[in-house]
């Protein structure tokens, strides 16, 4: 059984470890023989020059056999080596075949080994990358989402995982953030990728922006709905640094590539204050608030002009939800022409007039947010 050729196939094709996979092979072979005759202890070994597999079994030296699967004469013994002793184990080549049932148990074994070394050597190339952005090319769309080919690995992007109705194509290269590394694939995947979280958006900005990457600016919190919106709190280490101002760049050149990137989504970019109120101001842009009032430890109520309402409630109340995750409140709205009368986080009375004022709401976004 000449391996030469399949083995150096499987090291050069896939990558993996000649020694282990002559081990896998041997040890294959190995379980097909004792299927076949389990009472025997075989030895199988590849030879290097012949590129031939050797199988072994090992026997007992005795004056005289009792049991042939066990023992072998002296007289024998001696032919394969002459300082043979009575009582020592000696291989003895072993000749008899093996069924096509036996070699099918062996083609099983050794498949379901080799995908297990595949497996772990994708295992180790790509742990110390999870939580990163990768890019790599749209393969194919399946029932669970999108196949994205890195290299020659194929990794998962789940339907879910996605920014919704962003516009993926096939053939076409795809940024991502690596958010699981499996060292046994669940289905038929290992890695599994990312475009809707908010860490995908920080890891953008990171990659984007040196500052960012390099501490001098620090992302002090994220939150995000993907497709519609995220809101990013950033903070300079030093105070000679604008850390809103080095993220957007001269004429929004830094932000942009992010932008476009998450298509049409908006970023908002907020300085980090100390100062809780200016928090809660900053955070409903581009609402103007004139007002904020704490009531107790989880809430606060805002002021503002009744034509800022659909501005600070955003779409679907999307803003102002984002704008309660980033400050860590529940934000209520108080009318400055009805002071009786309040917005709590959601509100589906007040979602209707919203969203008919989205359109100018979304244009004051978007200069806002850099776009």
């Amino acid at each position: 059984m000449n391996l030469t050729d399949v083995i150096e196939g499987l090291v050069e094709e896939r990558g993996l470890d000649r020694e282990k996979i002559i081990e896998i092979v041997s040890e294959g072979i190995k379980a097909a023989y004792i299927k076949r005759f389990p009472t025997i202890d075989f030895e199988v070994s590849f030879n290097r020059k012949s590129g031939n597999l050797e199988v072994f079994c090992r026997k007992v030296v005795v004056a005289s056999v009792a049991d042939e699967d066990k023992e072998v004469s002296l007289r024998r013994a001696k032919i394969i080596d002459p300082s043979i002793k009575i009582s020592e184990t000696i291989p003895v080549p072993f000749e008899e075949p093996i069924g096509r049932i036996e070699i099918l148990t062996a083609k099983q074994i050794i498949a379901g080994k080799i995908r297990d070394l595949e497996q772990l050597a994708i295992f180790e190339e790509f742990k110390d990358k999870k939580d990163t952005i990768i890019t790599g090319n749209v393969h194919k769309r399946e029932r669970a989402g999108y196949a994205v080919k890195i290299g020659e690995i194929l990794a998962l992007l789940p339907v879910e995982n996605t920014i919704p109705n962003e516009p993926i194509k096939i053939g076409h290269p795809i940024r991502a953030l690596l958010k699981d590394v499996f060292q046994v694939a669940r289905g038929d995947y290992q890695l599994v990728l990312d475009r809707a979280s908010a860490d995908f958006v920080k890891k953008l900005i990171e990659a984007e922006i040196p500052e960012v990457f390099e501490g001098l600016v620090e992302i002090k919190r994220i939150v995000r709905i993907p497709g519609y919106k995220t809101k990013v709190l950033v903070a300079s280490t030093r105070k000679e640094i604008d850390p809103v101002g080095t993220c957007v760049g001269i004429g929004g050149a830094r932000i942009k590539p992010i932008l476009r990137e998450l298509g049409q989504e908006k970023v908002d970019l907020i300085q980090w204050s100390e100062s809780t109120e200016k928090l809660v101001r900053s955070s409903l842009k581009p609402a103007e608030v004139d007002k904020v009032e704490f009531v107790g430890d989880d809430k606060v109520v805002v002021w503002l002009a009744p034509d800022q309402r659909s501005f600070a409630i955003g779409k679907m109340g999307q803003n102002i939800n984002l704008a309660s995750q980033l400050v860590g409140l529940e934000i209520k709205l108080q009318d400055l022409a009805a002071p009786q009368e309040t917005l709590s986080l959601y509100d589906e009375s007040e979602q209707a007039s919203s969203d008919n004022e989205n359109g100018e709401s979304d244009d004051r976004e978007k200069k806002q947010s850099g776009e």
